[in-house]
Parts: C-alpha cells; structure tokens; sequence
C-alpha cells in the first residue's frame, strides 16, 4: 500500500495523545501525581493537542474533506466512523476531569468517574483506529489479531514516554513512571517484533489462480496487463518496499523507537550528570522517529489482494 503521510501523523500523533490523557488521568486518580493546576493544565493541553492535530490530518487524505461529518452516521458497521464517535465523545469526560483538576474540584466519586470514563474511552477510541485495518480481509498483513492490540500498545508506550518528560519538567518525576516506561516499551517492542514474524510466516492464501477459480488447471499469469500506464489502484494499492529495505528500516525502527528510549528511560532511575529533562527529551524525539518509522512500515509492506490481477502470483 502507499503510505499517505496524513494518516501516519493520524495515527502516530492521536495513539500518544490518548496515551498520554488515559496515563495522566490514572496517575491523578491513584494519586501517584501530585494534583498541581497548572501541571494538569499542560499534560491535557499537550493531549488534546496531539489527538486534535492527528484527527485533523486524517482528514487530508479524503477526495471531500468537507463531507468527514458523513463517516459518523455508520457507527453499526464501519470502524472508521466508531472512531470517529468515540473520539468525539471522549472529549466531554476527559474535558471536565481536566476542568476538576484545574480548580481543584477533586475527590468526588463524580470526578472520580469521569477520569475512569476518559481512560476507558481513549483505549476505546485506540482500539478503533486498529480495527480500521484490522477489519480488511483484503489485506493479509493488516487482517490480523495483533493489529488492534498492538495499536493500543504503542499509544499506551509513547504516552508513557510523553508523561515522562512532562513530570521530569515539573519536576514531579518518580521511579514508578520511569518504569512504566521501560515496561510498556519493551513490551511493544516484543509484541511489534512478533507481529513482523506472524505477517510473514503467514500462509499466503490469496493466490491468482483463487481469484480467478483457475487454479485447478496450473500456475495461472495474466497474458496482457490490464492497463497500458499506471493508474489509481496501481499507484495505492500496488506500492512495494524491497525486502533489504524493510528489514534496514525495521531494524531503525527498534533502535530509535524502543531501544533508545529505553535506555534513556533506564537512565532517569541512575545517577546522571546530565538533567533528568535531557534524557525525557531523548527519548521522546528517539520515540517519534521511531513510531513513524514503524507506522510508515506497517502501511508500506502491506499487499492488497487487487495486486493479483496487476502480475502478482500471492497475497
């Protein structure tokens, strides 16, 4: 598939915004933060931020940007307009936890709920976004288990990673974050490591021979192609990225979007002469590229079975 960048930033910028507001949110609930204003102000604002910045770009890779609004209507059946409702309607919880936090109107059971409410609706909405993809039968690599729980891994390891350098700022870091960090990281990294074997140990069931009922008779080719010169689904839908690139640009992925910001997380719980706010950054920038590595990735590799009637053998 061709990589659209807007739905990479979608993706990469709403996963750690919704990460970071159910993380933040928990940790205010558990009282693991303290319930200072102004660093609830700027850990929701940084939130709201990433996911309004992403949910916006999704939206530059419609034909009809105006008619977005139209994808609310299908919640029964399509995955991409649950999102749409879920991202929505998680703005009003975590809105007025936010405002609790703000003017101290904590403790109550009713803030209390909303909180739990905004940290069940984000992985909510996370999930969504995975089962955008993950619902495509036609795309072997995306129609697969680990797709939605990896999504919602990833949103929940880099904003970890953003809560991180938001405490280390205020000052306000402790052991437990630096450590939910790592966990989270390493944990992502394993499961994203797993998926990459999955996706291509998986029988390739979708041949050309299938497609046309043929097979029965040998291996089946085209004997002309079906157009002359490129055309829209040649250009969406046939994109390939070789082999060797894939495993360099995976293996970029790890270093820079778990490995280092591992190691740059482990070192917070060290003695360091350098500032704590240093190596949040590092691993907060290391992360970024990392994830969009991977996002760019999981778009790039994937097959679309249309492919079989353009040359291709399997799918």
């Amino acid at each position: 598939m061709h990589p659209a960048y807007s739905v990479i930033l979608f993706t990469t910028a709403s996963g750690a915004g919704y990460g970071l507001l159910a993380l933040l949110s928990i940790a205010g609930l558990l009282n693991l933060v303290p319930l200072d204003p102004w660093l609830g102000f700027t850990g929701f604002l940084v939130s709201y931020a990433f996911i309004t910045i992403g949910l916006l770009s999704s939206t530059f890779h419609l034909g009809h940007p105006e008619r977005a609004w139209r994808a609310f209507s299908q919640w029964r059946t399509s995955w991409l307009s649950r999102e749409g409702v879920m991202a929505i309607a998680t703005y009003v919880p975590t809105g007025m936890f936010a405002l609790g936090w703000f003017f101290d109107w904590t403790g109550g059971w009713v803030w209390a709920l909303l909180g739990w409410l905004g940290v069940v609706f984000s992985i909510v909405t996370v999930y969504c976004t995975g089962m955008i993809y993950a619902s495509l039968k036609t795309i072997r690599q995306w129609h697969m288990p680990q797709v939605a729980p990896l999504y919602v891994l990833l949103a929940a390891a880099t904003g970890a990673v953003l809560l991180n350098l938001l405490l280390t700022v205020f000052g306000d870091a402790r052991p437990w974050s630096f450590w939910t960090a790592i966990v989270l990281l390493a944990s992502a990294m394993l499961f994203k490591m797993q998926y990459w074997v999955a996706a291509e140990t998986d029988s390739k069931s979708h041949t050309a021979g299938r497609a046309t009922g043929l097979g029965r008779f040998g291996k089946v080719r085209a004997f002309e192609p079906p157009h002359s010169t490129p055309n829209f689904v040649m250009r969406e839908m046939g994109h390939r990225v070789g082999r060797k690139h894939a495993r360099t640009l995976r293996t970029l992925a790890v270093v820079f979007g778990f490995a280092i910001p591992i190691a740059a997380s482990a070192m917070l719980l060290l003695s360091s002469p350098l500032p704590s706010w240093l190596w949040a950054t590092v691993a907060t920038v290391s992360g970024a590229i990392g994830i969009l590595i991977e996002r760019w990735l999981f778009f790039a590799e994937a097959q679309h079975v249309v492919t079989l009637f353009y040359g291709e053998q399997e799918a």
